[in-house]
Formats: C-alpha cells, sequence, structure tokens
C-alpha cells in the first residue's frame, strides 16, 4: 500500500521553484558578453595620434581673425602717433622771428572730425581751441564745436584746415601758446574727448589734462 505524502502549499512552491533553477544550465556566454561598468565621465580624453599628410598634400592655410575697427579709431594705414601739421588758411600767423605758427592734427583727431561733419552733413563744422586762466595749474583749454555759417571767424582768429576737410580755429592770444601743439582725440574710461598735446613750455598738468602750467 502507498503511502500518503503530504505537503503544505508553501513548502511546495519553494520546490518548484528550485527545480526549476536546477534545470537551467549556467550560461557562460552571457557573463563573456556582459558589459563590466565603466565611468567614461571620469576617465580621461582619449587623443587621436597626429598623423602627417602625405607628401604634396598642403595643410590648409589659417583664417585671419576678423576685428571689427571703433568708429574713433584711426586708419590702419595711419598711426595716432603721427601728428599731421595743419594749414593756415585764414589769418595766418607768425613769431617775432618771422617763422609761421600752426599746429598739428593727430589722425584720430581727423577722423572724429571728419566723421562728425559727415554725420551733421555740415561742412562748416570747426573745432574751436581757446586758452584762458585759470584751472588748478593757472592755465586752461577750452573746447567747442561750432558752425562757421553761424559763427564766422573774425579777425583775432586763425583758421587751419587738415585732411579730410577738417577744421580747427584758434584765436590769436592763444595760438601765441598753443604754437607746435597737436589736437588729438582719446577714448579712456571716463570718456571720449579731444585733447592738446605737446604744449611747448607746459610745464606740468593736472590728471584730467586740460589745467597745465606753462613758463612764459
Amino acid at each position: 500500500m502507498a503511502s500518503a505524502f503530504t505537503m503544505c502549499i508553501s513548502c511546495l512552491r519553494a520546490a518548484r521553484t528550485t527545480t526549476t533553477r536546477a534545470s537551467k544550465p549556467f550560461s557562460t556566454a552571457a557573463s563573456a558578453t556582459a558589459r563590466p561598468l565603466f565611468l567614461d565621465f571620469l576617465a580621461p580624453a582619449i587623443r587621436q595620434p597626429f598623423k602627417r599628410p602625405a607628401a604634396g598634400i598642403a595643410l590648409p592655410k589659417p583664417q585671419p581673425v576678423l576685428r571689427r575697427r571703433l568708429a574713433t579709431e584711426a586708419s590702419p594705414t595711419t598711426s595716432p602717433s603721427d601728428p599731421q601739421p595743419a594749414r593756415a588758411v585764414l589769418h595766418p600767423r607768425t613769431t617775432e622771428s618771422g617763422e609761421p605758427m600752426g599746429i598739428s592734427l593727430s589722425p584720430r583727431a581727423i577722423h572724429r572730425l571728419s566723421t562728425i561733419a559727415t554725420k551733421d552733413n555740415n561742412p562748416n563744422l570747426a573745432l574751436r581751441v581757446s586758452i584762458e586762466s585759470g584751472g588748478c595749474h593757472g592755465f586752461q583749454y577750452l573746447m567747442s564745436l561750432i558752425d562757421l555759417a553761424k559763427e564766422p571767424a573774425t579777425e583775432e582768429d586763425t583758421l587751419f584746415e587738415g585732411d579730410k576737410g577738417t577744421k580747427v580755429i584758434v584765436d590769436e592770444s592763444s595760438l601765441e601758446l598753443l604754437n607746435g601743439s597737436t589736437v588729438d582725440y582719446t577714448m579712456e574710461l571716463i570718456g571720449s574727448q579731444f585733447k592738446v598735446t605737446g604744449i611747448p613750455g607746459a610745464t606740468s598738468s593736472c590728471g584730467c589734462g586740460t589745467s597745465f602750467d606753462i613758463k612764459l
């Protein structure tokens, strides 16, 4: 007589699971093709080795880097340090020794004055430069843009003309102190402005450059 064997449901499920796992063979191919964990973002970049081009093949030439030129910059063919003497076209003056008095204009000043005159469509635009006593160093020069059609030059004024039709007007007493100087245009952190540089006889000046001492 066969003996009866009883098993609870939990034991029966455990026995079936064990039998199923034992019946499946271990796959070595799956373990061989499994990709190992690799944190590629932590690994150093792999550089490709440099390959020399074959003979007769020229390397591409580097393209020039284009740079925008500011409107206040001088033309690439000129240098800001090369002032150009202006021509006295009205009421020229001479020194006691008979030498002509004059001033020079930097390429930057010429470019800026020409740009303003073209923008305003006013060929009569001129830069008036005058010197008066005052300031923190005894003398100071003042500058202003004027329209010669509305404020024509007087007999005491000397009108200078530079390239591109630029015009600078200086009165007689101021010209005696500015003779041999240069009108320049500079761009600084505090702003862009016209300046007078190289004033003969100037011994010192303030930080802004508009006030100076002069040896008379």
